[in-house]
């Protein structure tokens, strides 16, 4: 719930239910969470996967510093980060990411990831996501593959094409 919270600060978006405590709500449609931001932590290969417990420890204690300092109101049944309004969310992020923060390369690493989530979906095939709606895919005016499932742009983007073919270039668009 903690990191789902940090990554709804970053990219936020709309409660998946009414209940949601982790997702604020802070903005119409979907946002990191529901582009995969857990997930994508979760995957190895961005090397934060085996710290993602210390990291919700770590920020959970920074919102409790941060609750008392600013005379918030504790809720017990969620996490202290979850439990700050989403205003406050922000401040405290923006605390932890500032230059001169000593833990500042964690918080930025975790915020960058959360906005990969979003912006790339670089834990799914990108076919796969847009056929599955994904938010930040769809936001952006990213277009399904062709039927066949490759990506072809018969409009130019600057009008032109930018070079002529190879003359040994394979129908398929590899170099002989």
């Amino acid at each position: 719930m903690t990191l789902e919270a940090f990554a709804d600060t970053i990219v936020p978006g709309e409660k998946r239910s009414p209940d949601d405590r982790a997702v604020a709500g802070a903005a119409p449609g979907g946002g990191a969470v529901a582009a995969g931001a857990l997930e994508l932590l979760e995957w190895d290969a961005t090397g934060l996967s085996s710290g993602l417990d210390e990291f919700a420890r770590l920020l959970n204690g920074h919102a409790q510093v941060y609750a008392t300092e600013h005379e918030l109101a504790s809720d017990e049944s969620v996490p202290p980060f979850v439990a700050l309004p989403f205003e406050h969310r922000t401040v405290l992020v923006q605390r932890l990411t500032t230059p001169g923060h000593p833990e500042k390369e964690f918080w930025v690493s975790l915020a960058l990831f959360s906005n990969m989530a979003f912006d790339s979906a670089a834990h799914l095939h990108t076919a796969d996501a847009l056929a599955a709606g994904h938010p930040g895919l769809v936001a952006m005016g990213i277009e399904l593959p062709d039927p066949d499932g490759l990506w072809r742009f018969p409009a130019y983007s600057y009008g032109r094409p930018l070079a002529r073919l190879h003359p040994d270039t394979t129908p398929s668009g590899s170099p002989a």
